[in-house]
């Protein structure tokens, strides 16, 4: 199937890319609820229960290296049916693991085939469209990908109580089946055969060190990772902050995915409106100002006050998760255009750098920070500043 490019983006484009994109949070969000459940079955300490995020993150953010350079060689849209397909499979494997070991590998390969659908839409956009409507597309891609996190424990949490947590992964078994379904009806092929170039594992390993040691690429894909980390301590740090802290129940997760997720929409929304109007730099410094003021108001409220309302932590959380949208899409077009005949590859790397960055961040930080709501407040104030810097640096000089 062969596509020809569209004068504008359509929405049933942006939902298709969404919805590929959506694979990976909700296999990442859904069983939060589940979370006491699978340490009281399996006997875990909430460190060893933290792994089943690091056994899901590391050898997704690995594969991610593979899935651009395999769509770049075989197409987009084979590479989606077979990455969806797989990851069916490995959530099936789960819902019938037989011991913790066990389930951390499948929850590997989860990892492993979850990602397809991500890294390959972000290519499909730059295959399609460019400037303006490519940003545009990114935004409305990221405002329809930005409810899957948000309703993803909502779902797992009533899936958790009223059949169990194994159910839970039968529920993705579900999620999965259905959109390599939609994409083997629905999805085009933007990549045609006269584009393409063998797969060698050489090769691939050649590009993604020249495109990893581009000094620009380097500090603005660890600028967008950072920004970003900024809040994924709060998506990691989820049964602890609502079951411990808030002292919700297992239903109650979108008290903080809401927010964070609508602070995601909000900023790309935002994001879209800015296209074309405001410059890229200058929308840059607001989204990195946004983020860093949710921060440190957070900082400052959790260290002065010994009891602060919930709803004013859901308010700053927001703040927070708004700039980092505001700013994404611009950087992320930036990185694309950096090699534009290997975009499969570039959008490879940069979720790889995101992902090793959200891997360290809750499987090493969140469990050394997730006891206290000051200091989560701190380290995403951090994780905004350290973006911020990284993105002036790629800015101050010449790329290499």
């Amino acid at each position: 199937m062969r596509h020809q490019p569209d004068p504008r983006p359509t929405l049933g484009l942006a939902a298709l890319l969404a919805f590929l994109s959506m694979v990976s949070p909700f296999a990442l969000d859904t069983f939060f609820p589940s979370f006491p459940a699978i340490a009281q079955e399996f006997s875990l300490s909430a460190l060893q229960l933290q792994q089943t995020l690091t056994a899901y993150l590391v050898p997704y953010g690995l594969t991610m290296l593979l899935h651009g350079p395999l769509s770049d060689a075989y197409g987009r849209r084979r590479v989606v049916l077979v990455g969806v397909s797989l990851f069916a499979l490995a959530s099936l494997a789960c819902a019938f693991a037989p011991s913790f070991g066990w389930l951390l590998a499948f929850r590997a390969l989860q990892g492993a085939t979850a990602g397809a659908g991500m890294v390959v839409s972000r290519a499909i956009v730059r295959d399609l469209y460019s400037g303006h409507e490519a940003q545009r597309l990114m935004s409305l891609m990221t405002m329809l990908f930005g409810f899957a996190p948000a309703i993803a424990p909502v779902i797992g949490g009533w899936v958790h109580v009223a059949f169990g947590w194994r159910a839970v992964f039968v529920f993705l078994v579900l999620l999965g089946a259905t959109i390599a379904f939609v994409a083997w009806w629905r999805l085009p092929e933007t990549h045609p055969p006269e584009r393409r170039f063998a797969f060698q594992f050489r090769s691939l390993i050649t590009i993604s060190w020249r495109i990893v040691s581009h000094r620009e690429f380097l500090l603005l894909a660890l600028s967008t990772a950072l920004h970003f980390a900024s809040v994924v301590a709060y998506i990691g740090a989820a049964p602890a902050i609502v079951l411990e802290q808030w002292r919700l129940t297992e239903t109650q997760f979108a008290m903080l995915f809401v927010p964070v997720i609508g602070g995601f929409v909000a900023g790309a929304f935002t994001s879209g409106r800015m296209a074309g109007r405001v410059g890229a730099r200058t929308q840059t410094r607001i989204g990195f100002t946004v983020s860093a003021v949710g921060g440190l108001l957070s900082t400052l409220v959790l260290g002065l006050f010994t009891s602060v309302p919930i709803l004013v932590q859901q308010l700053l959380i927001f703040t927070a998760a708004y700039g980092v949208q505001i700013v994404s899409p611009i950087i992320t077009l930036r990185l694309l255009d950096l090699y534009p005949d290997t975009r499969g590859a570039v959008s490879s790397v940069q979720a790889f750098v995101s992902i090793m960055v959200a891997a360290f961040t809750m499987g090493v930080v969140v469990p050394a920070l997730h006891g206290s709501l000051l200091l989560l407040a701190a380290g995403s104030l951090v994780g905004a500043l350290a973006g911020w810097s990284l993105w002036r640096m790629a800015n101050a000089a010449p790329a290499r």
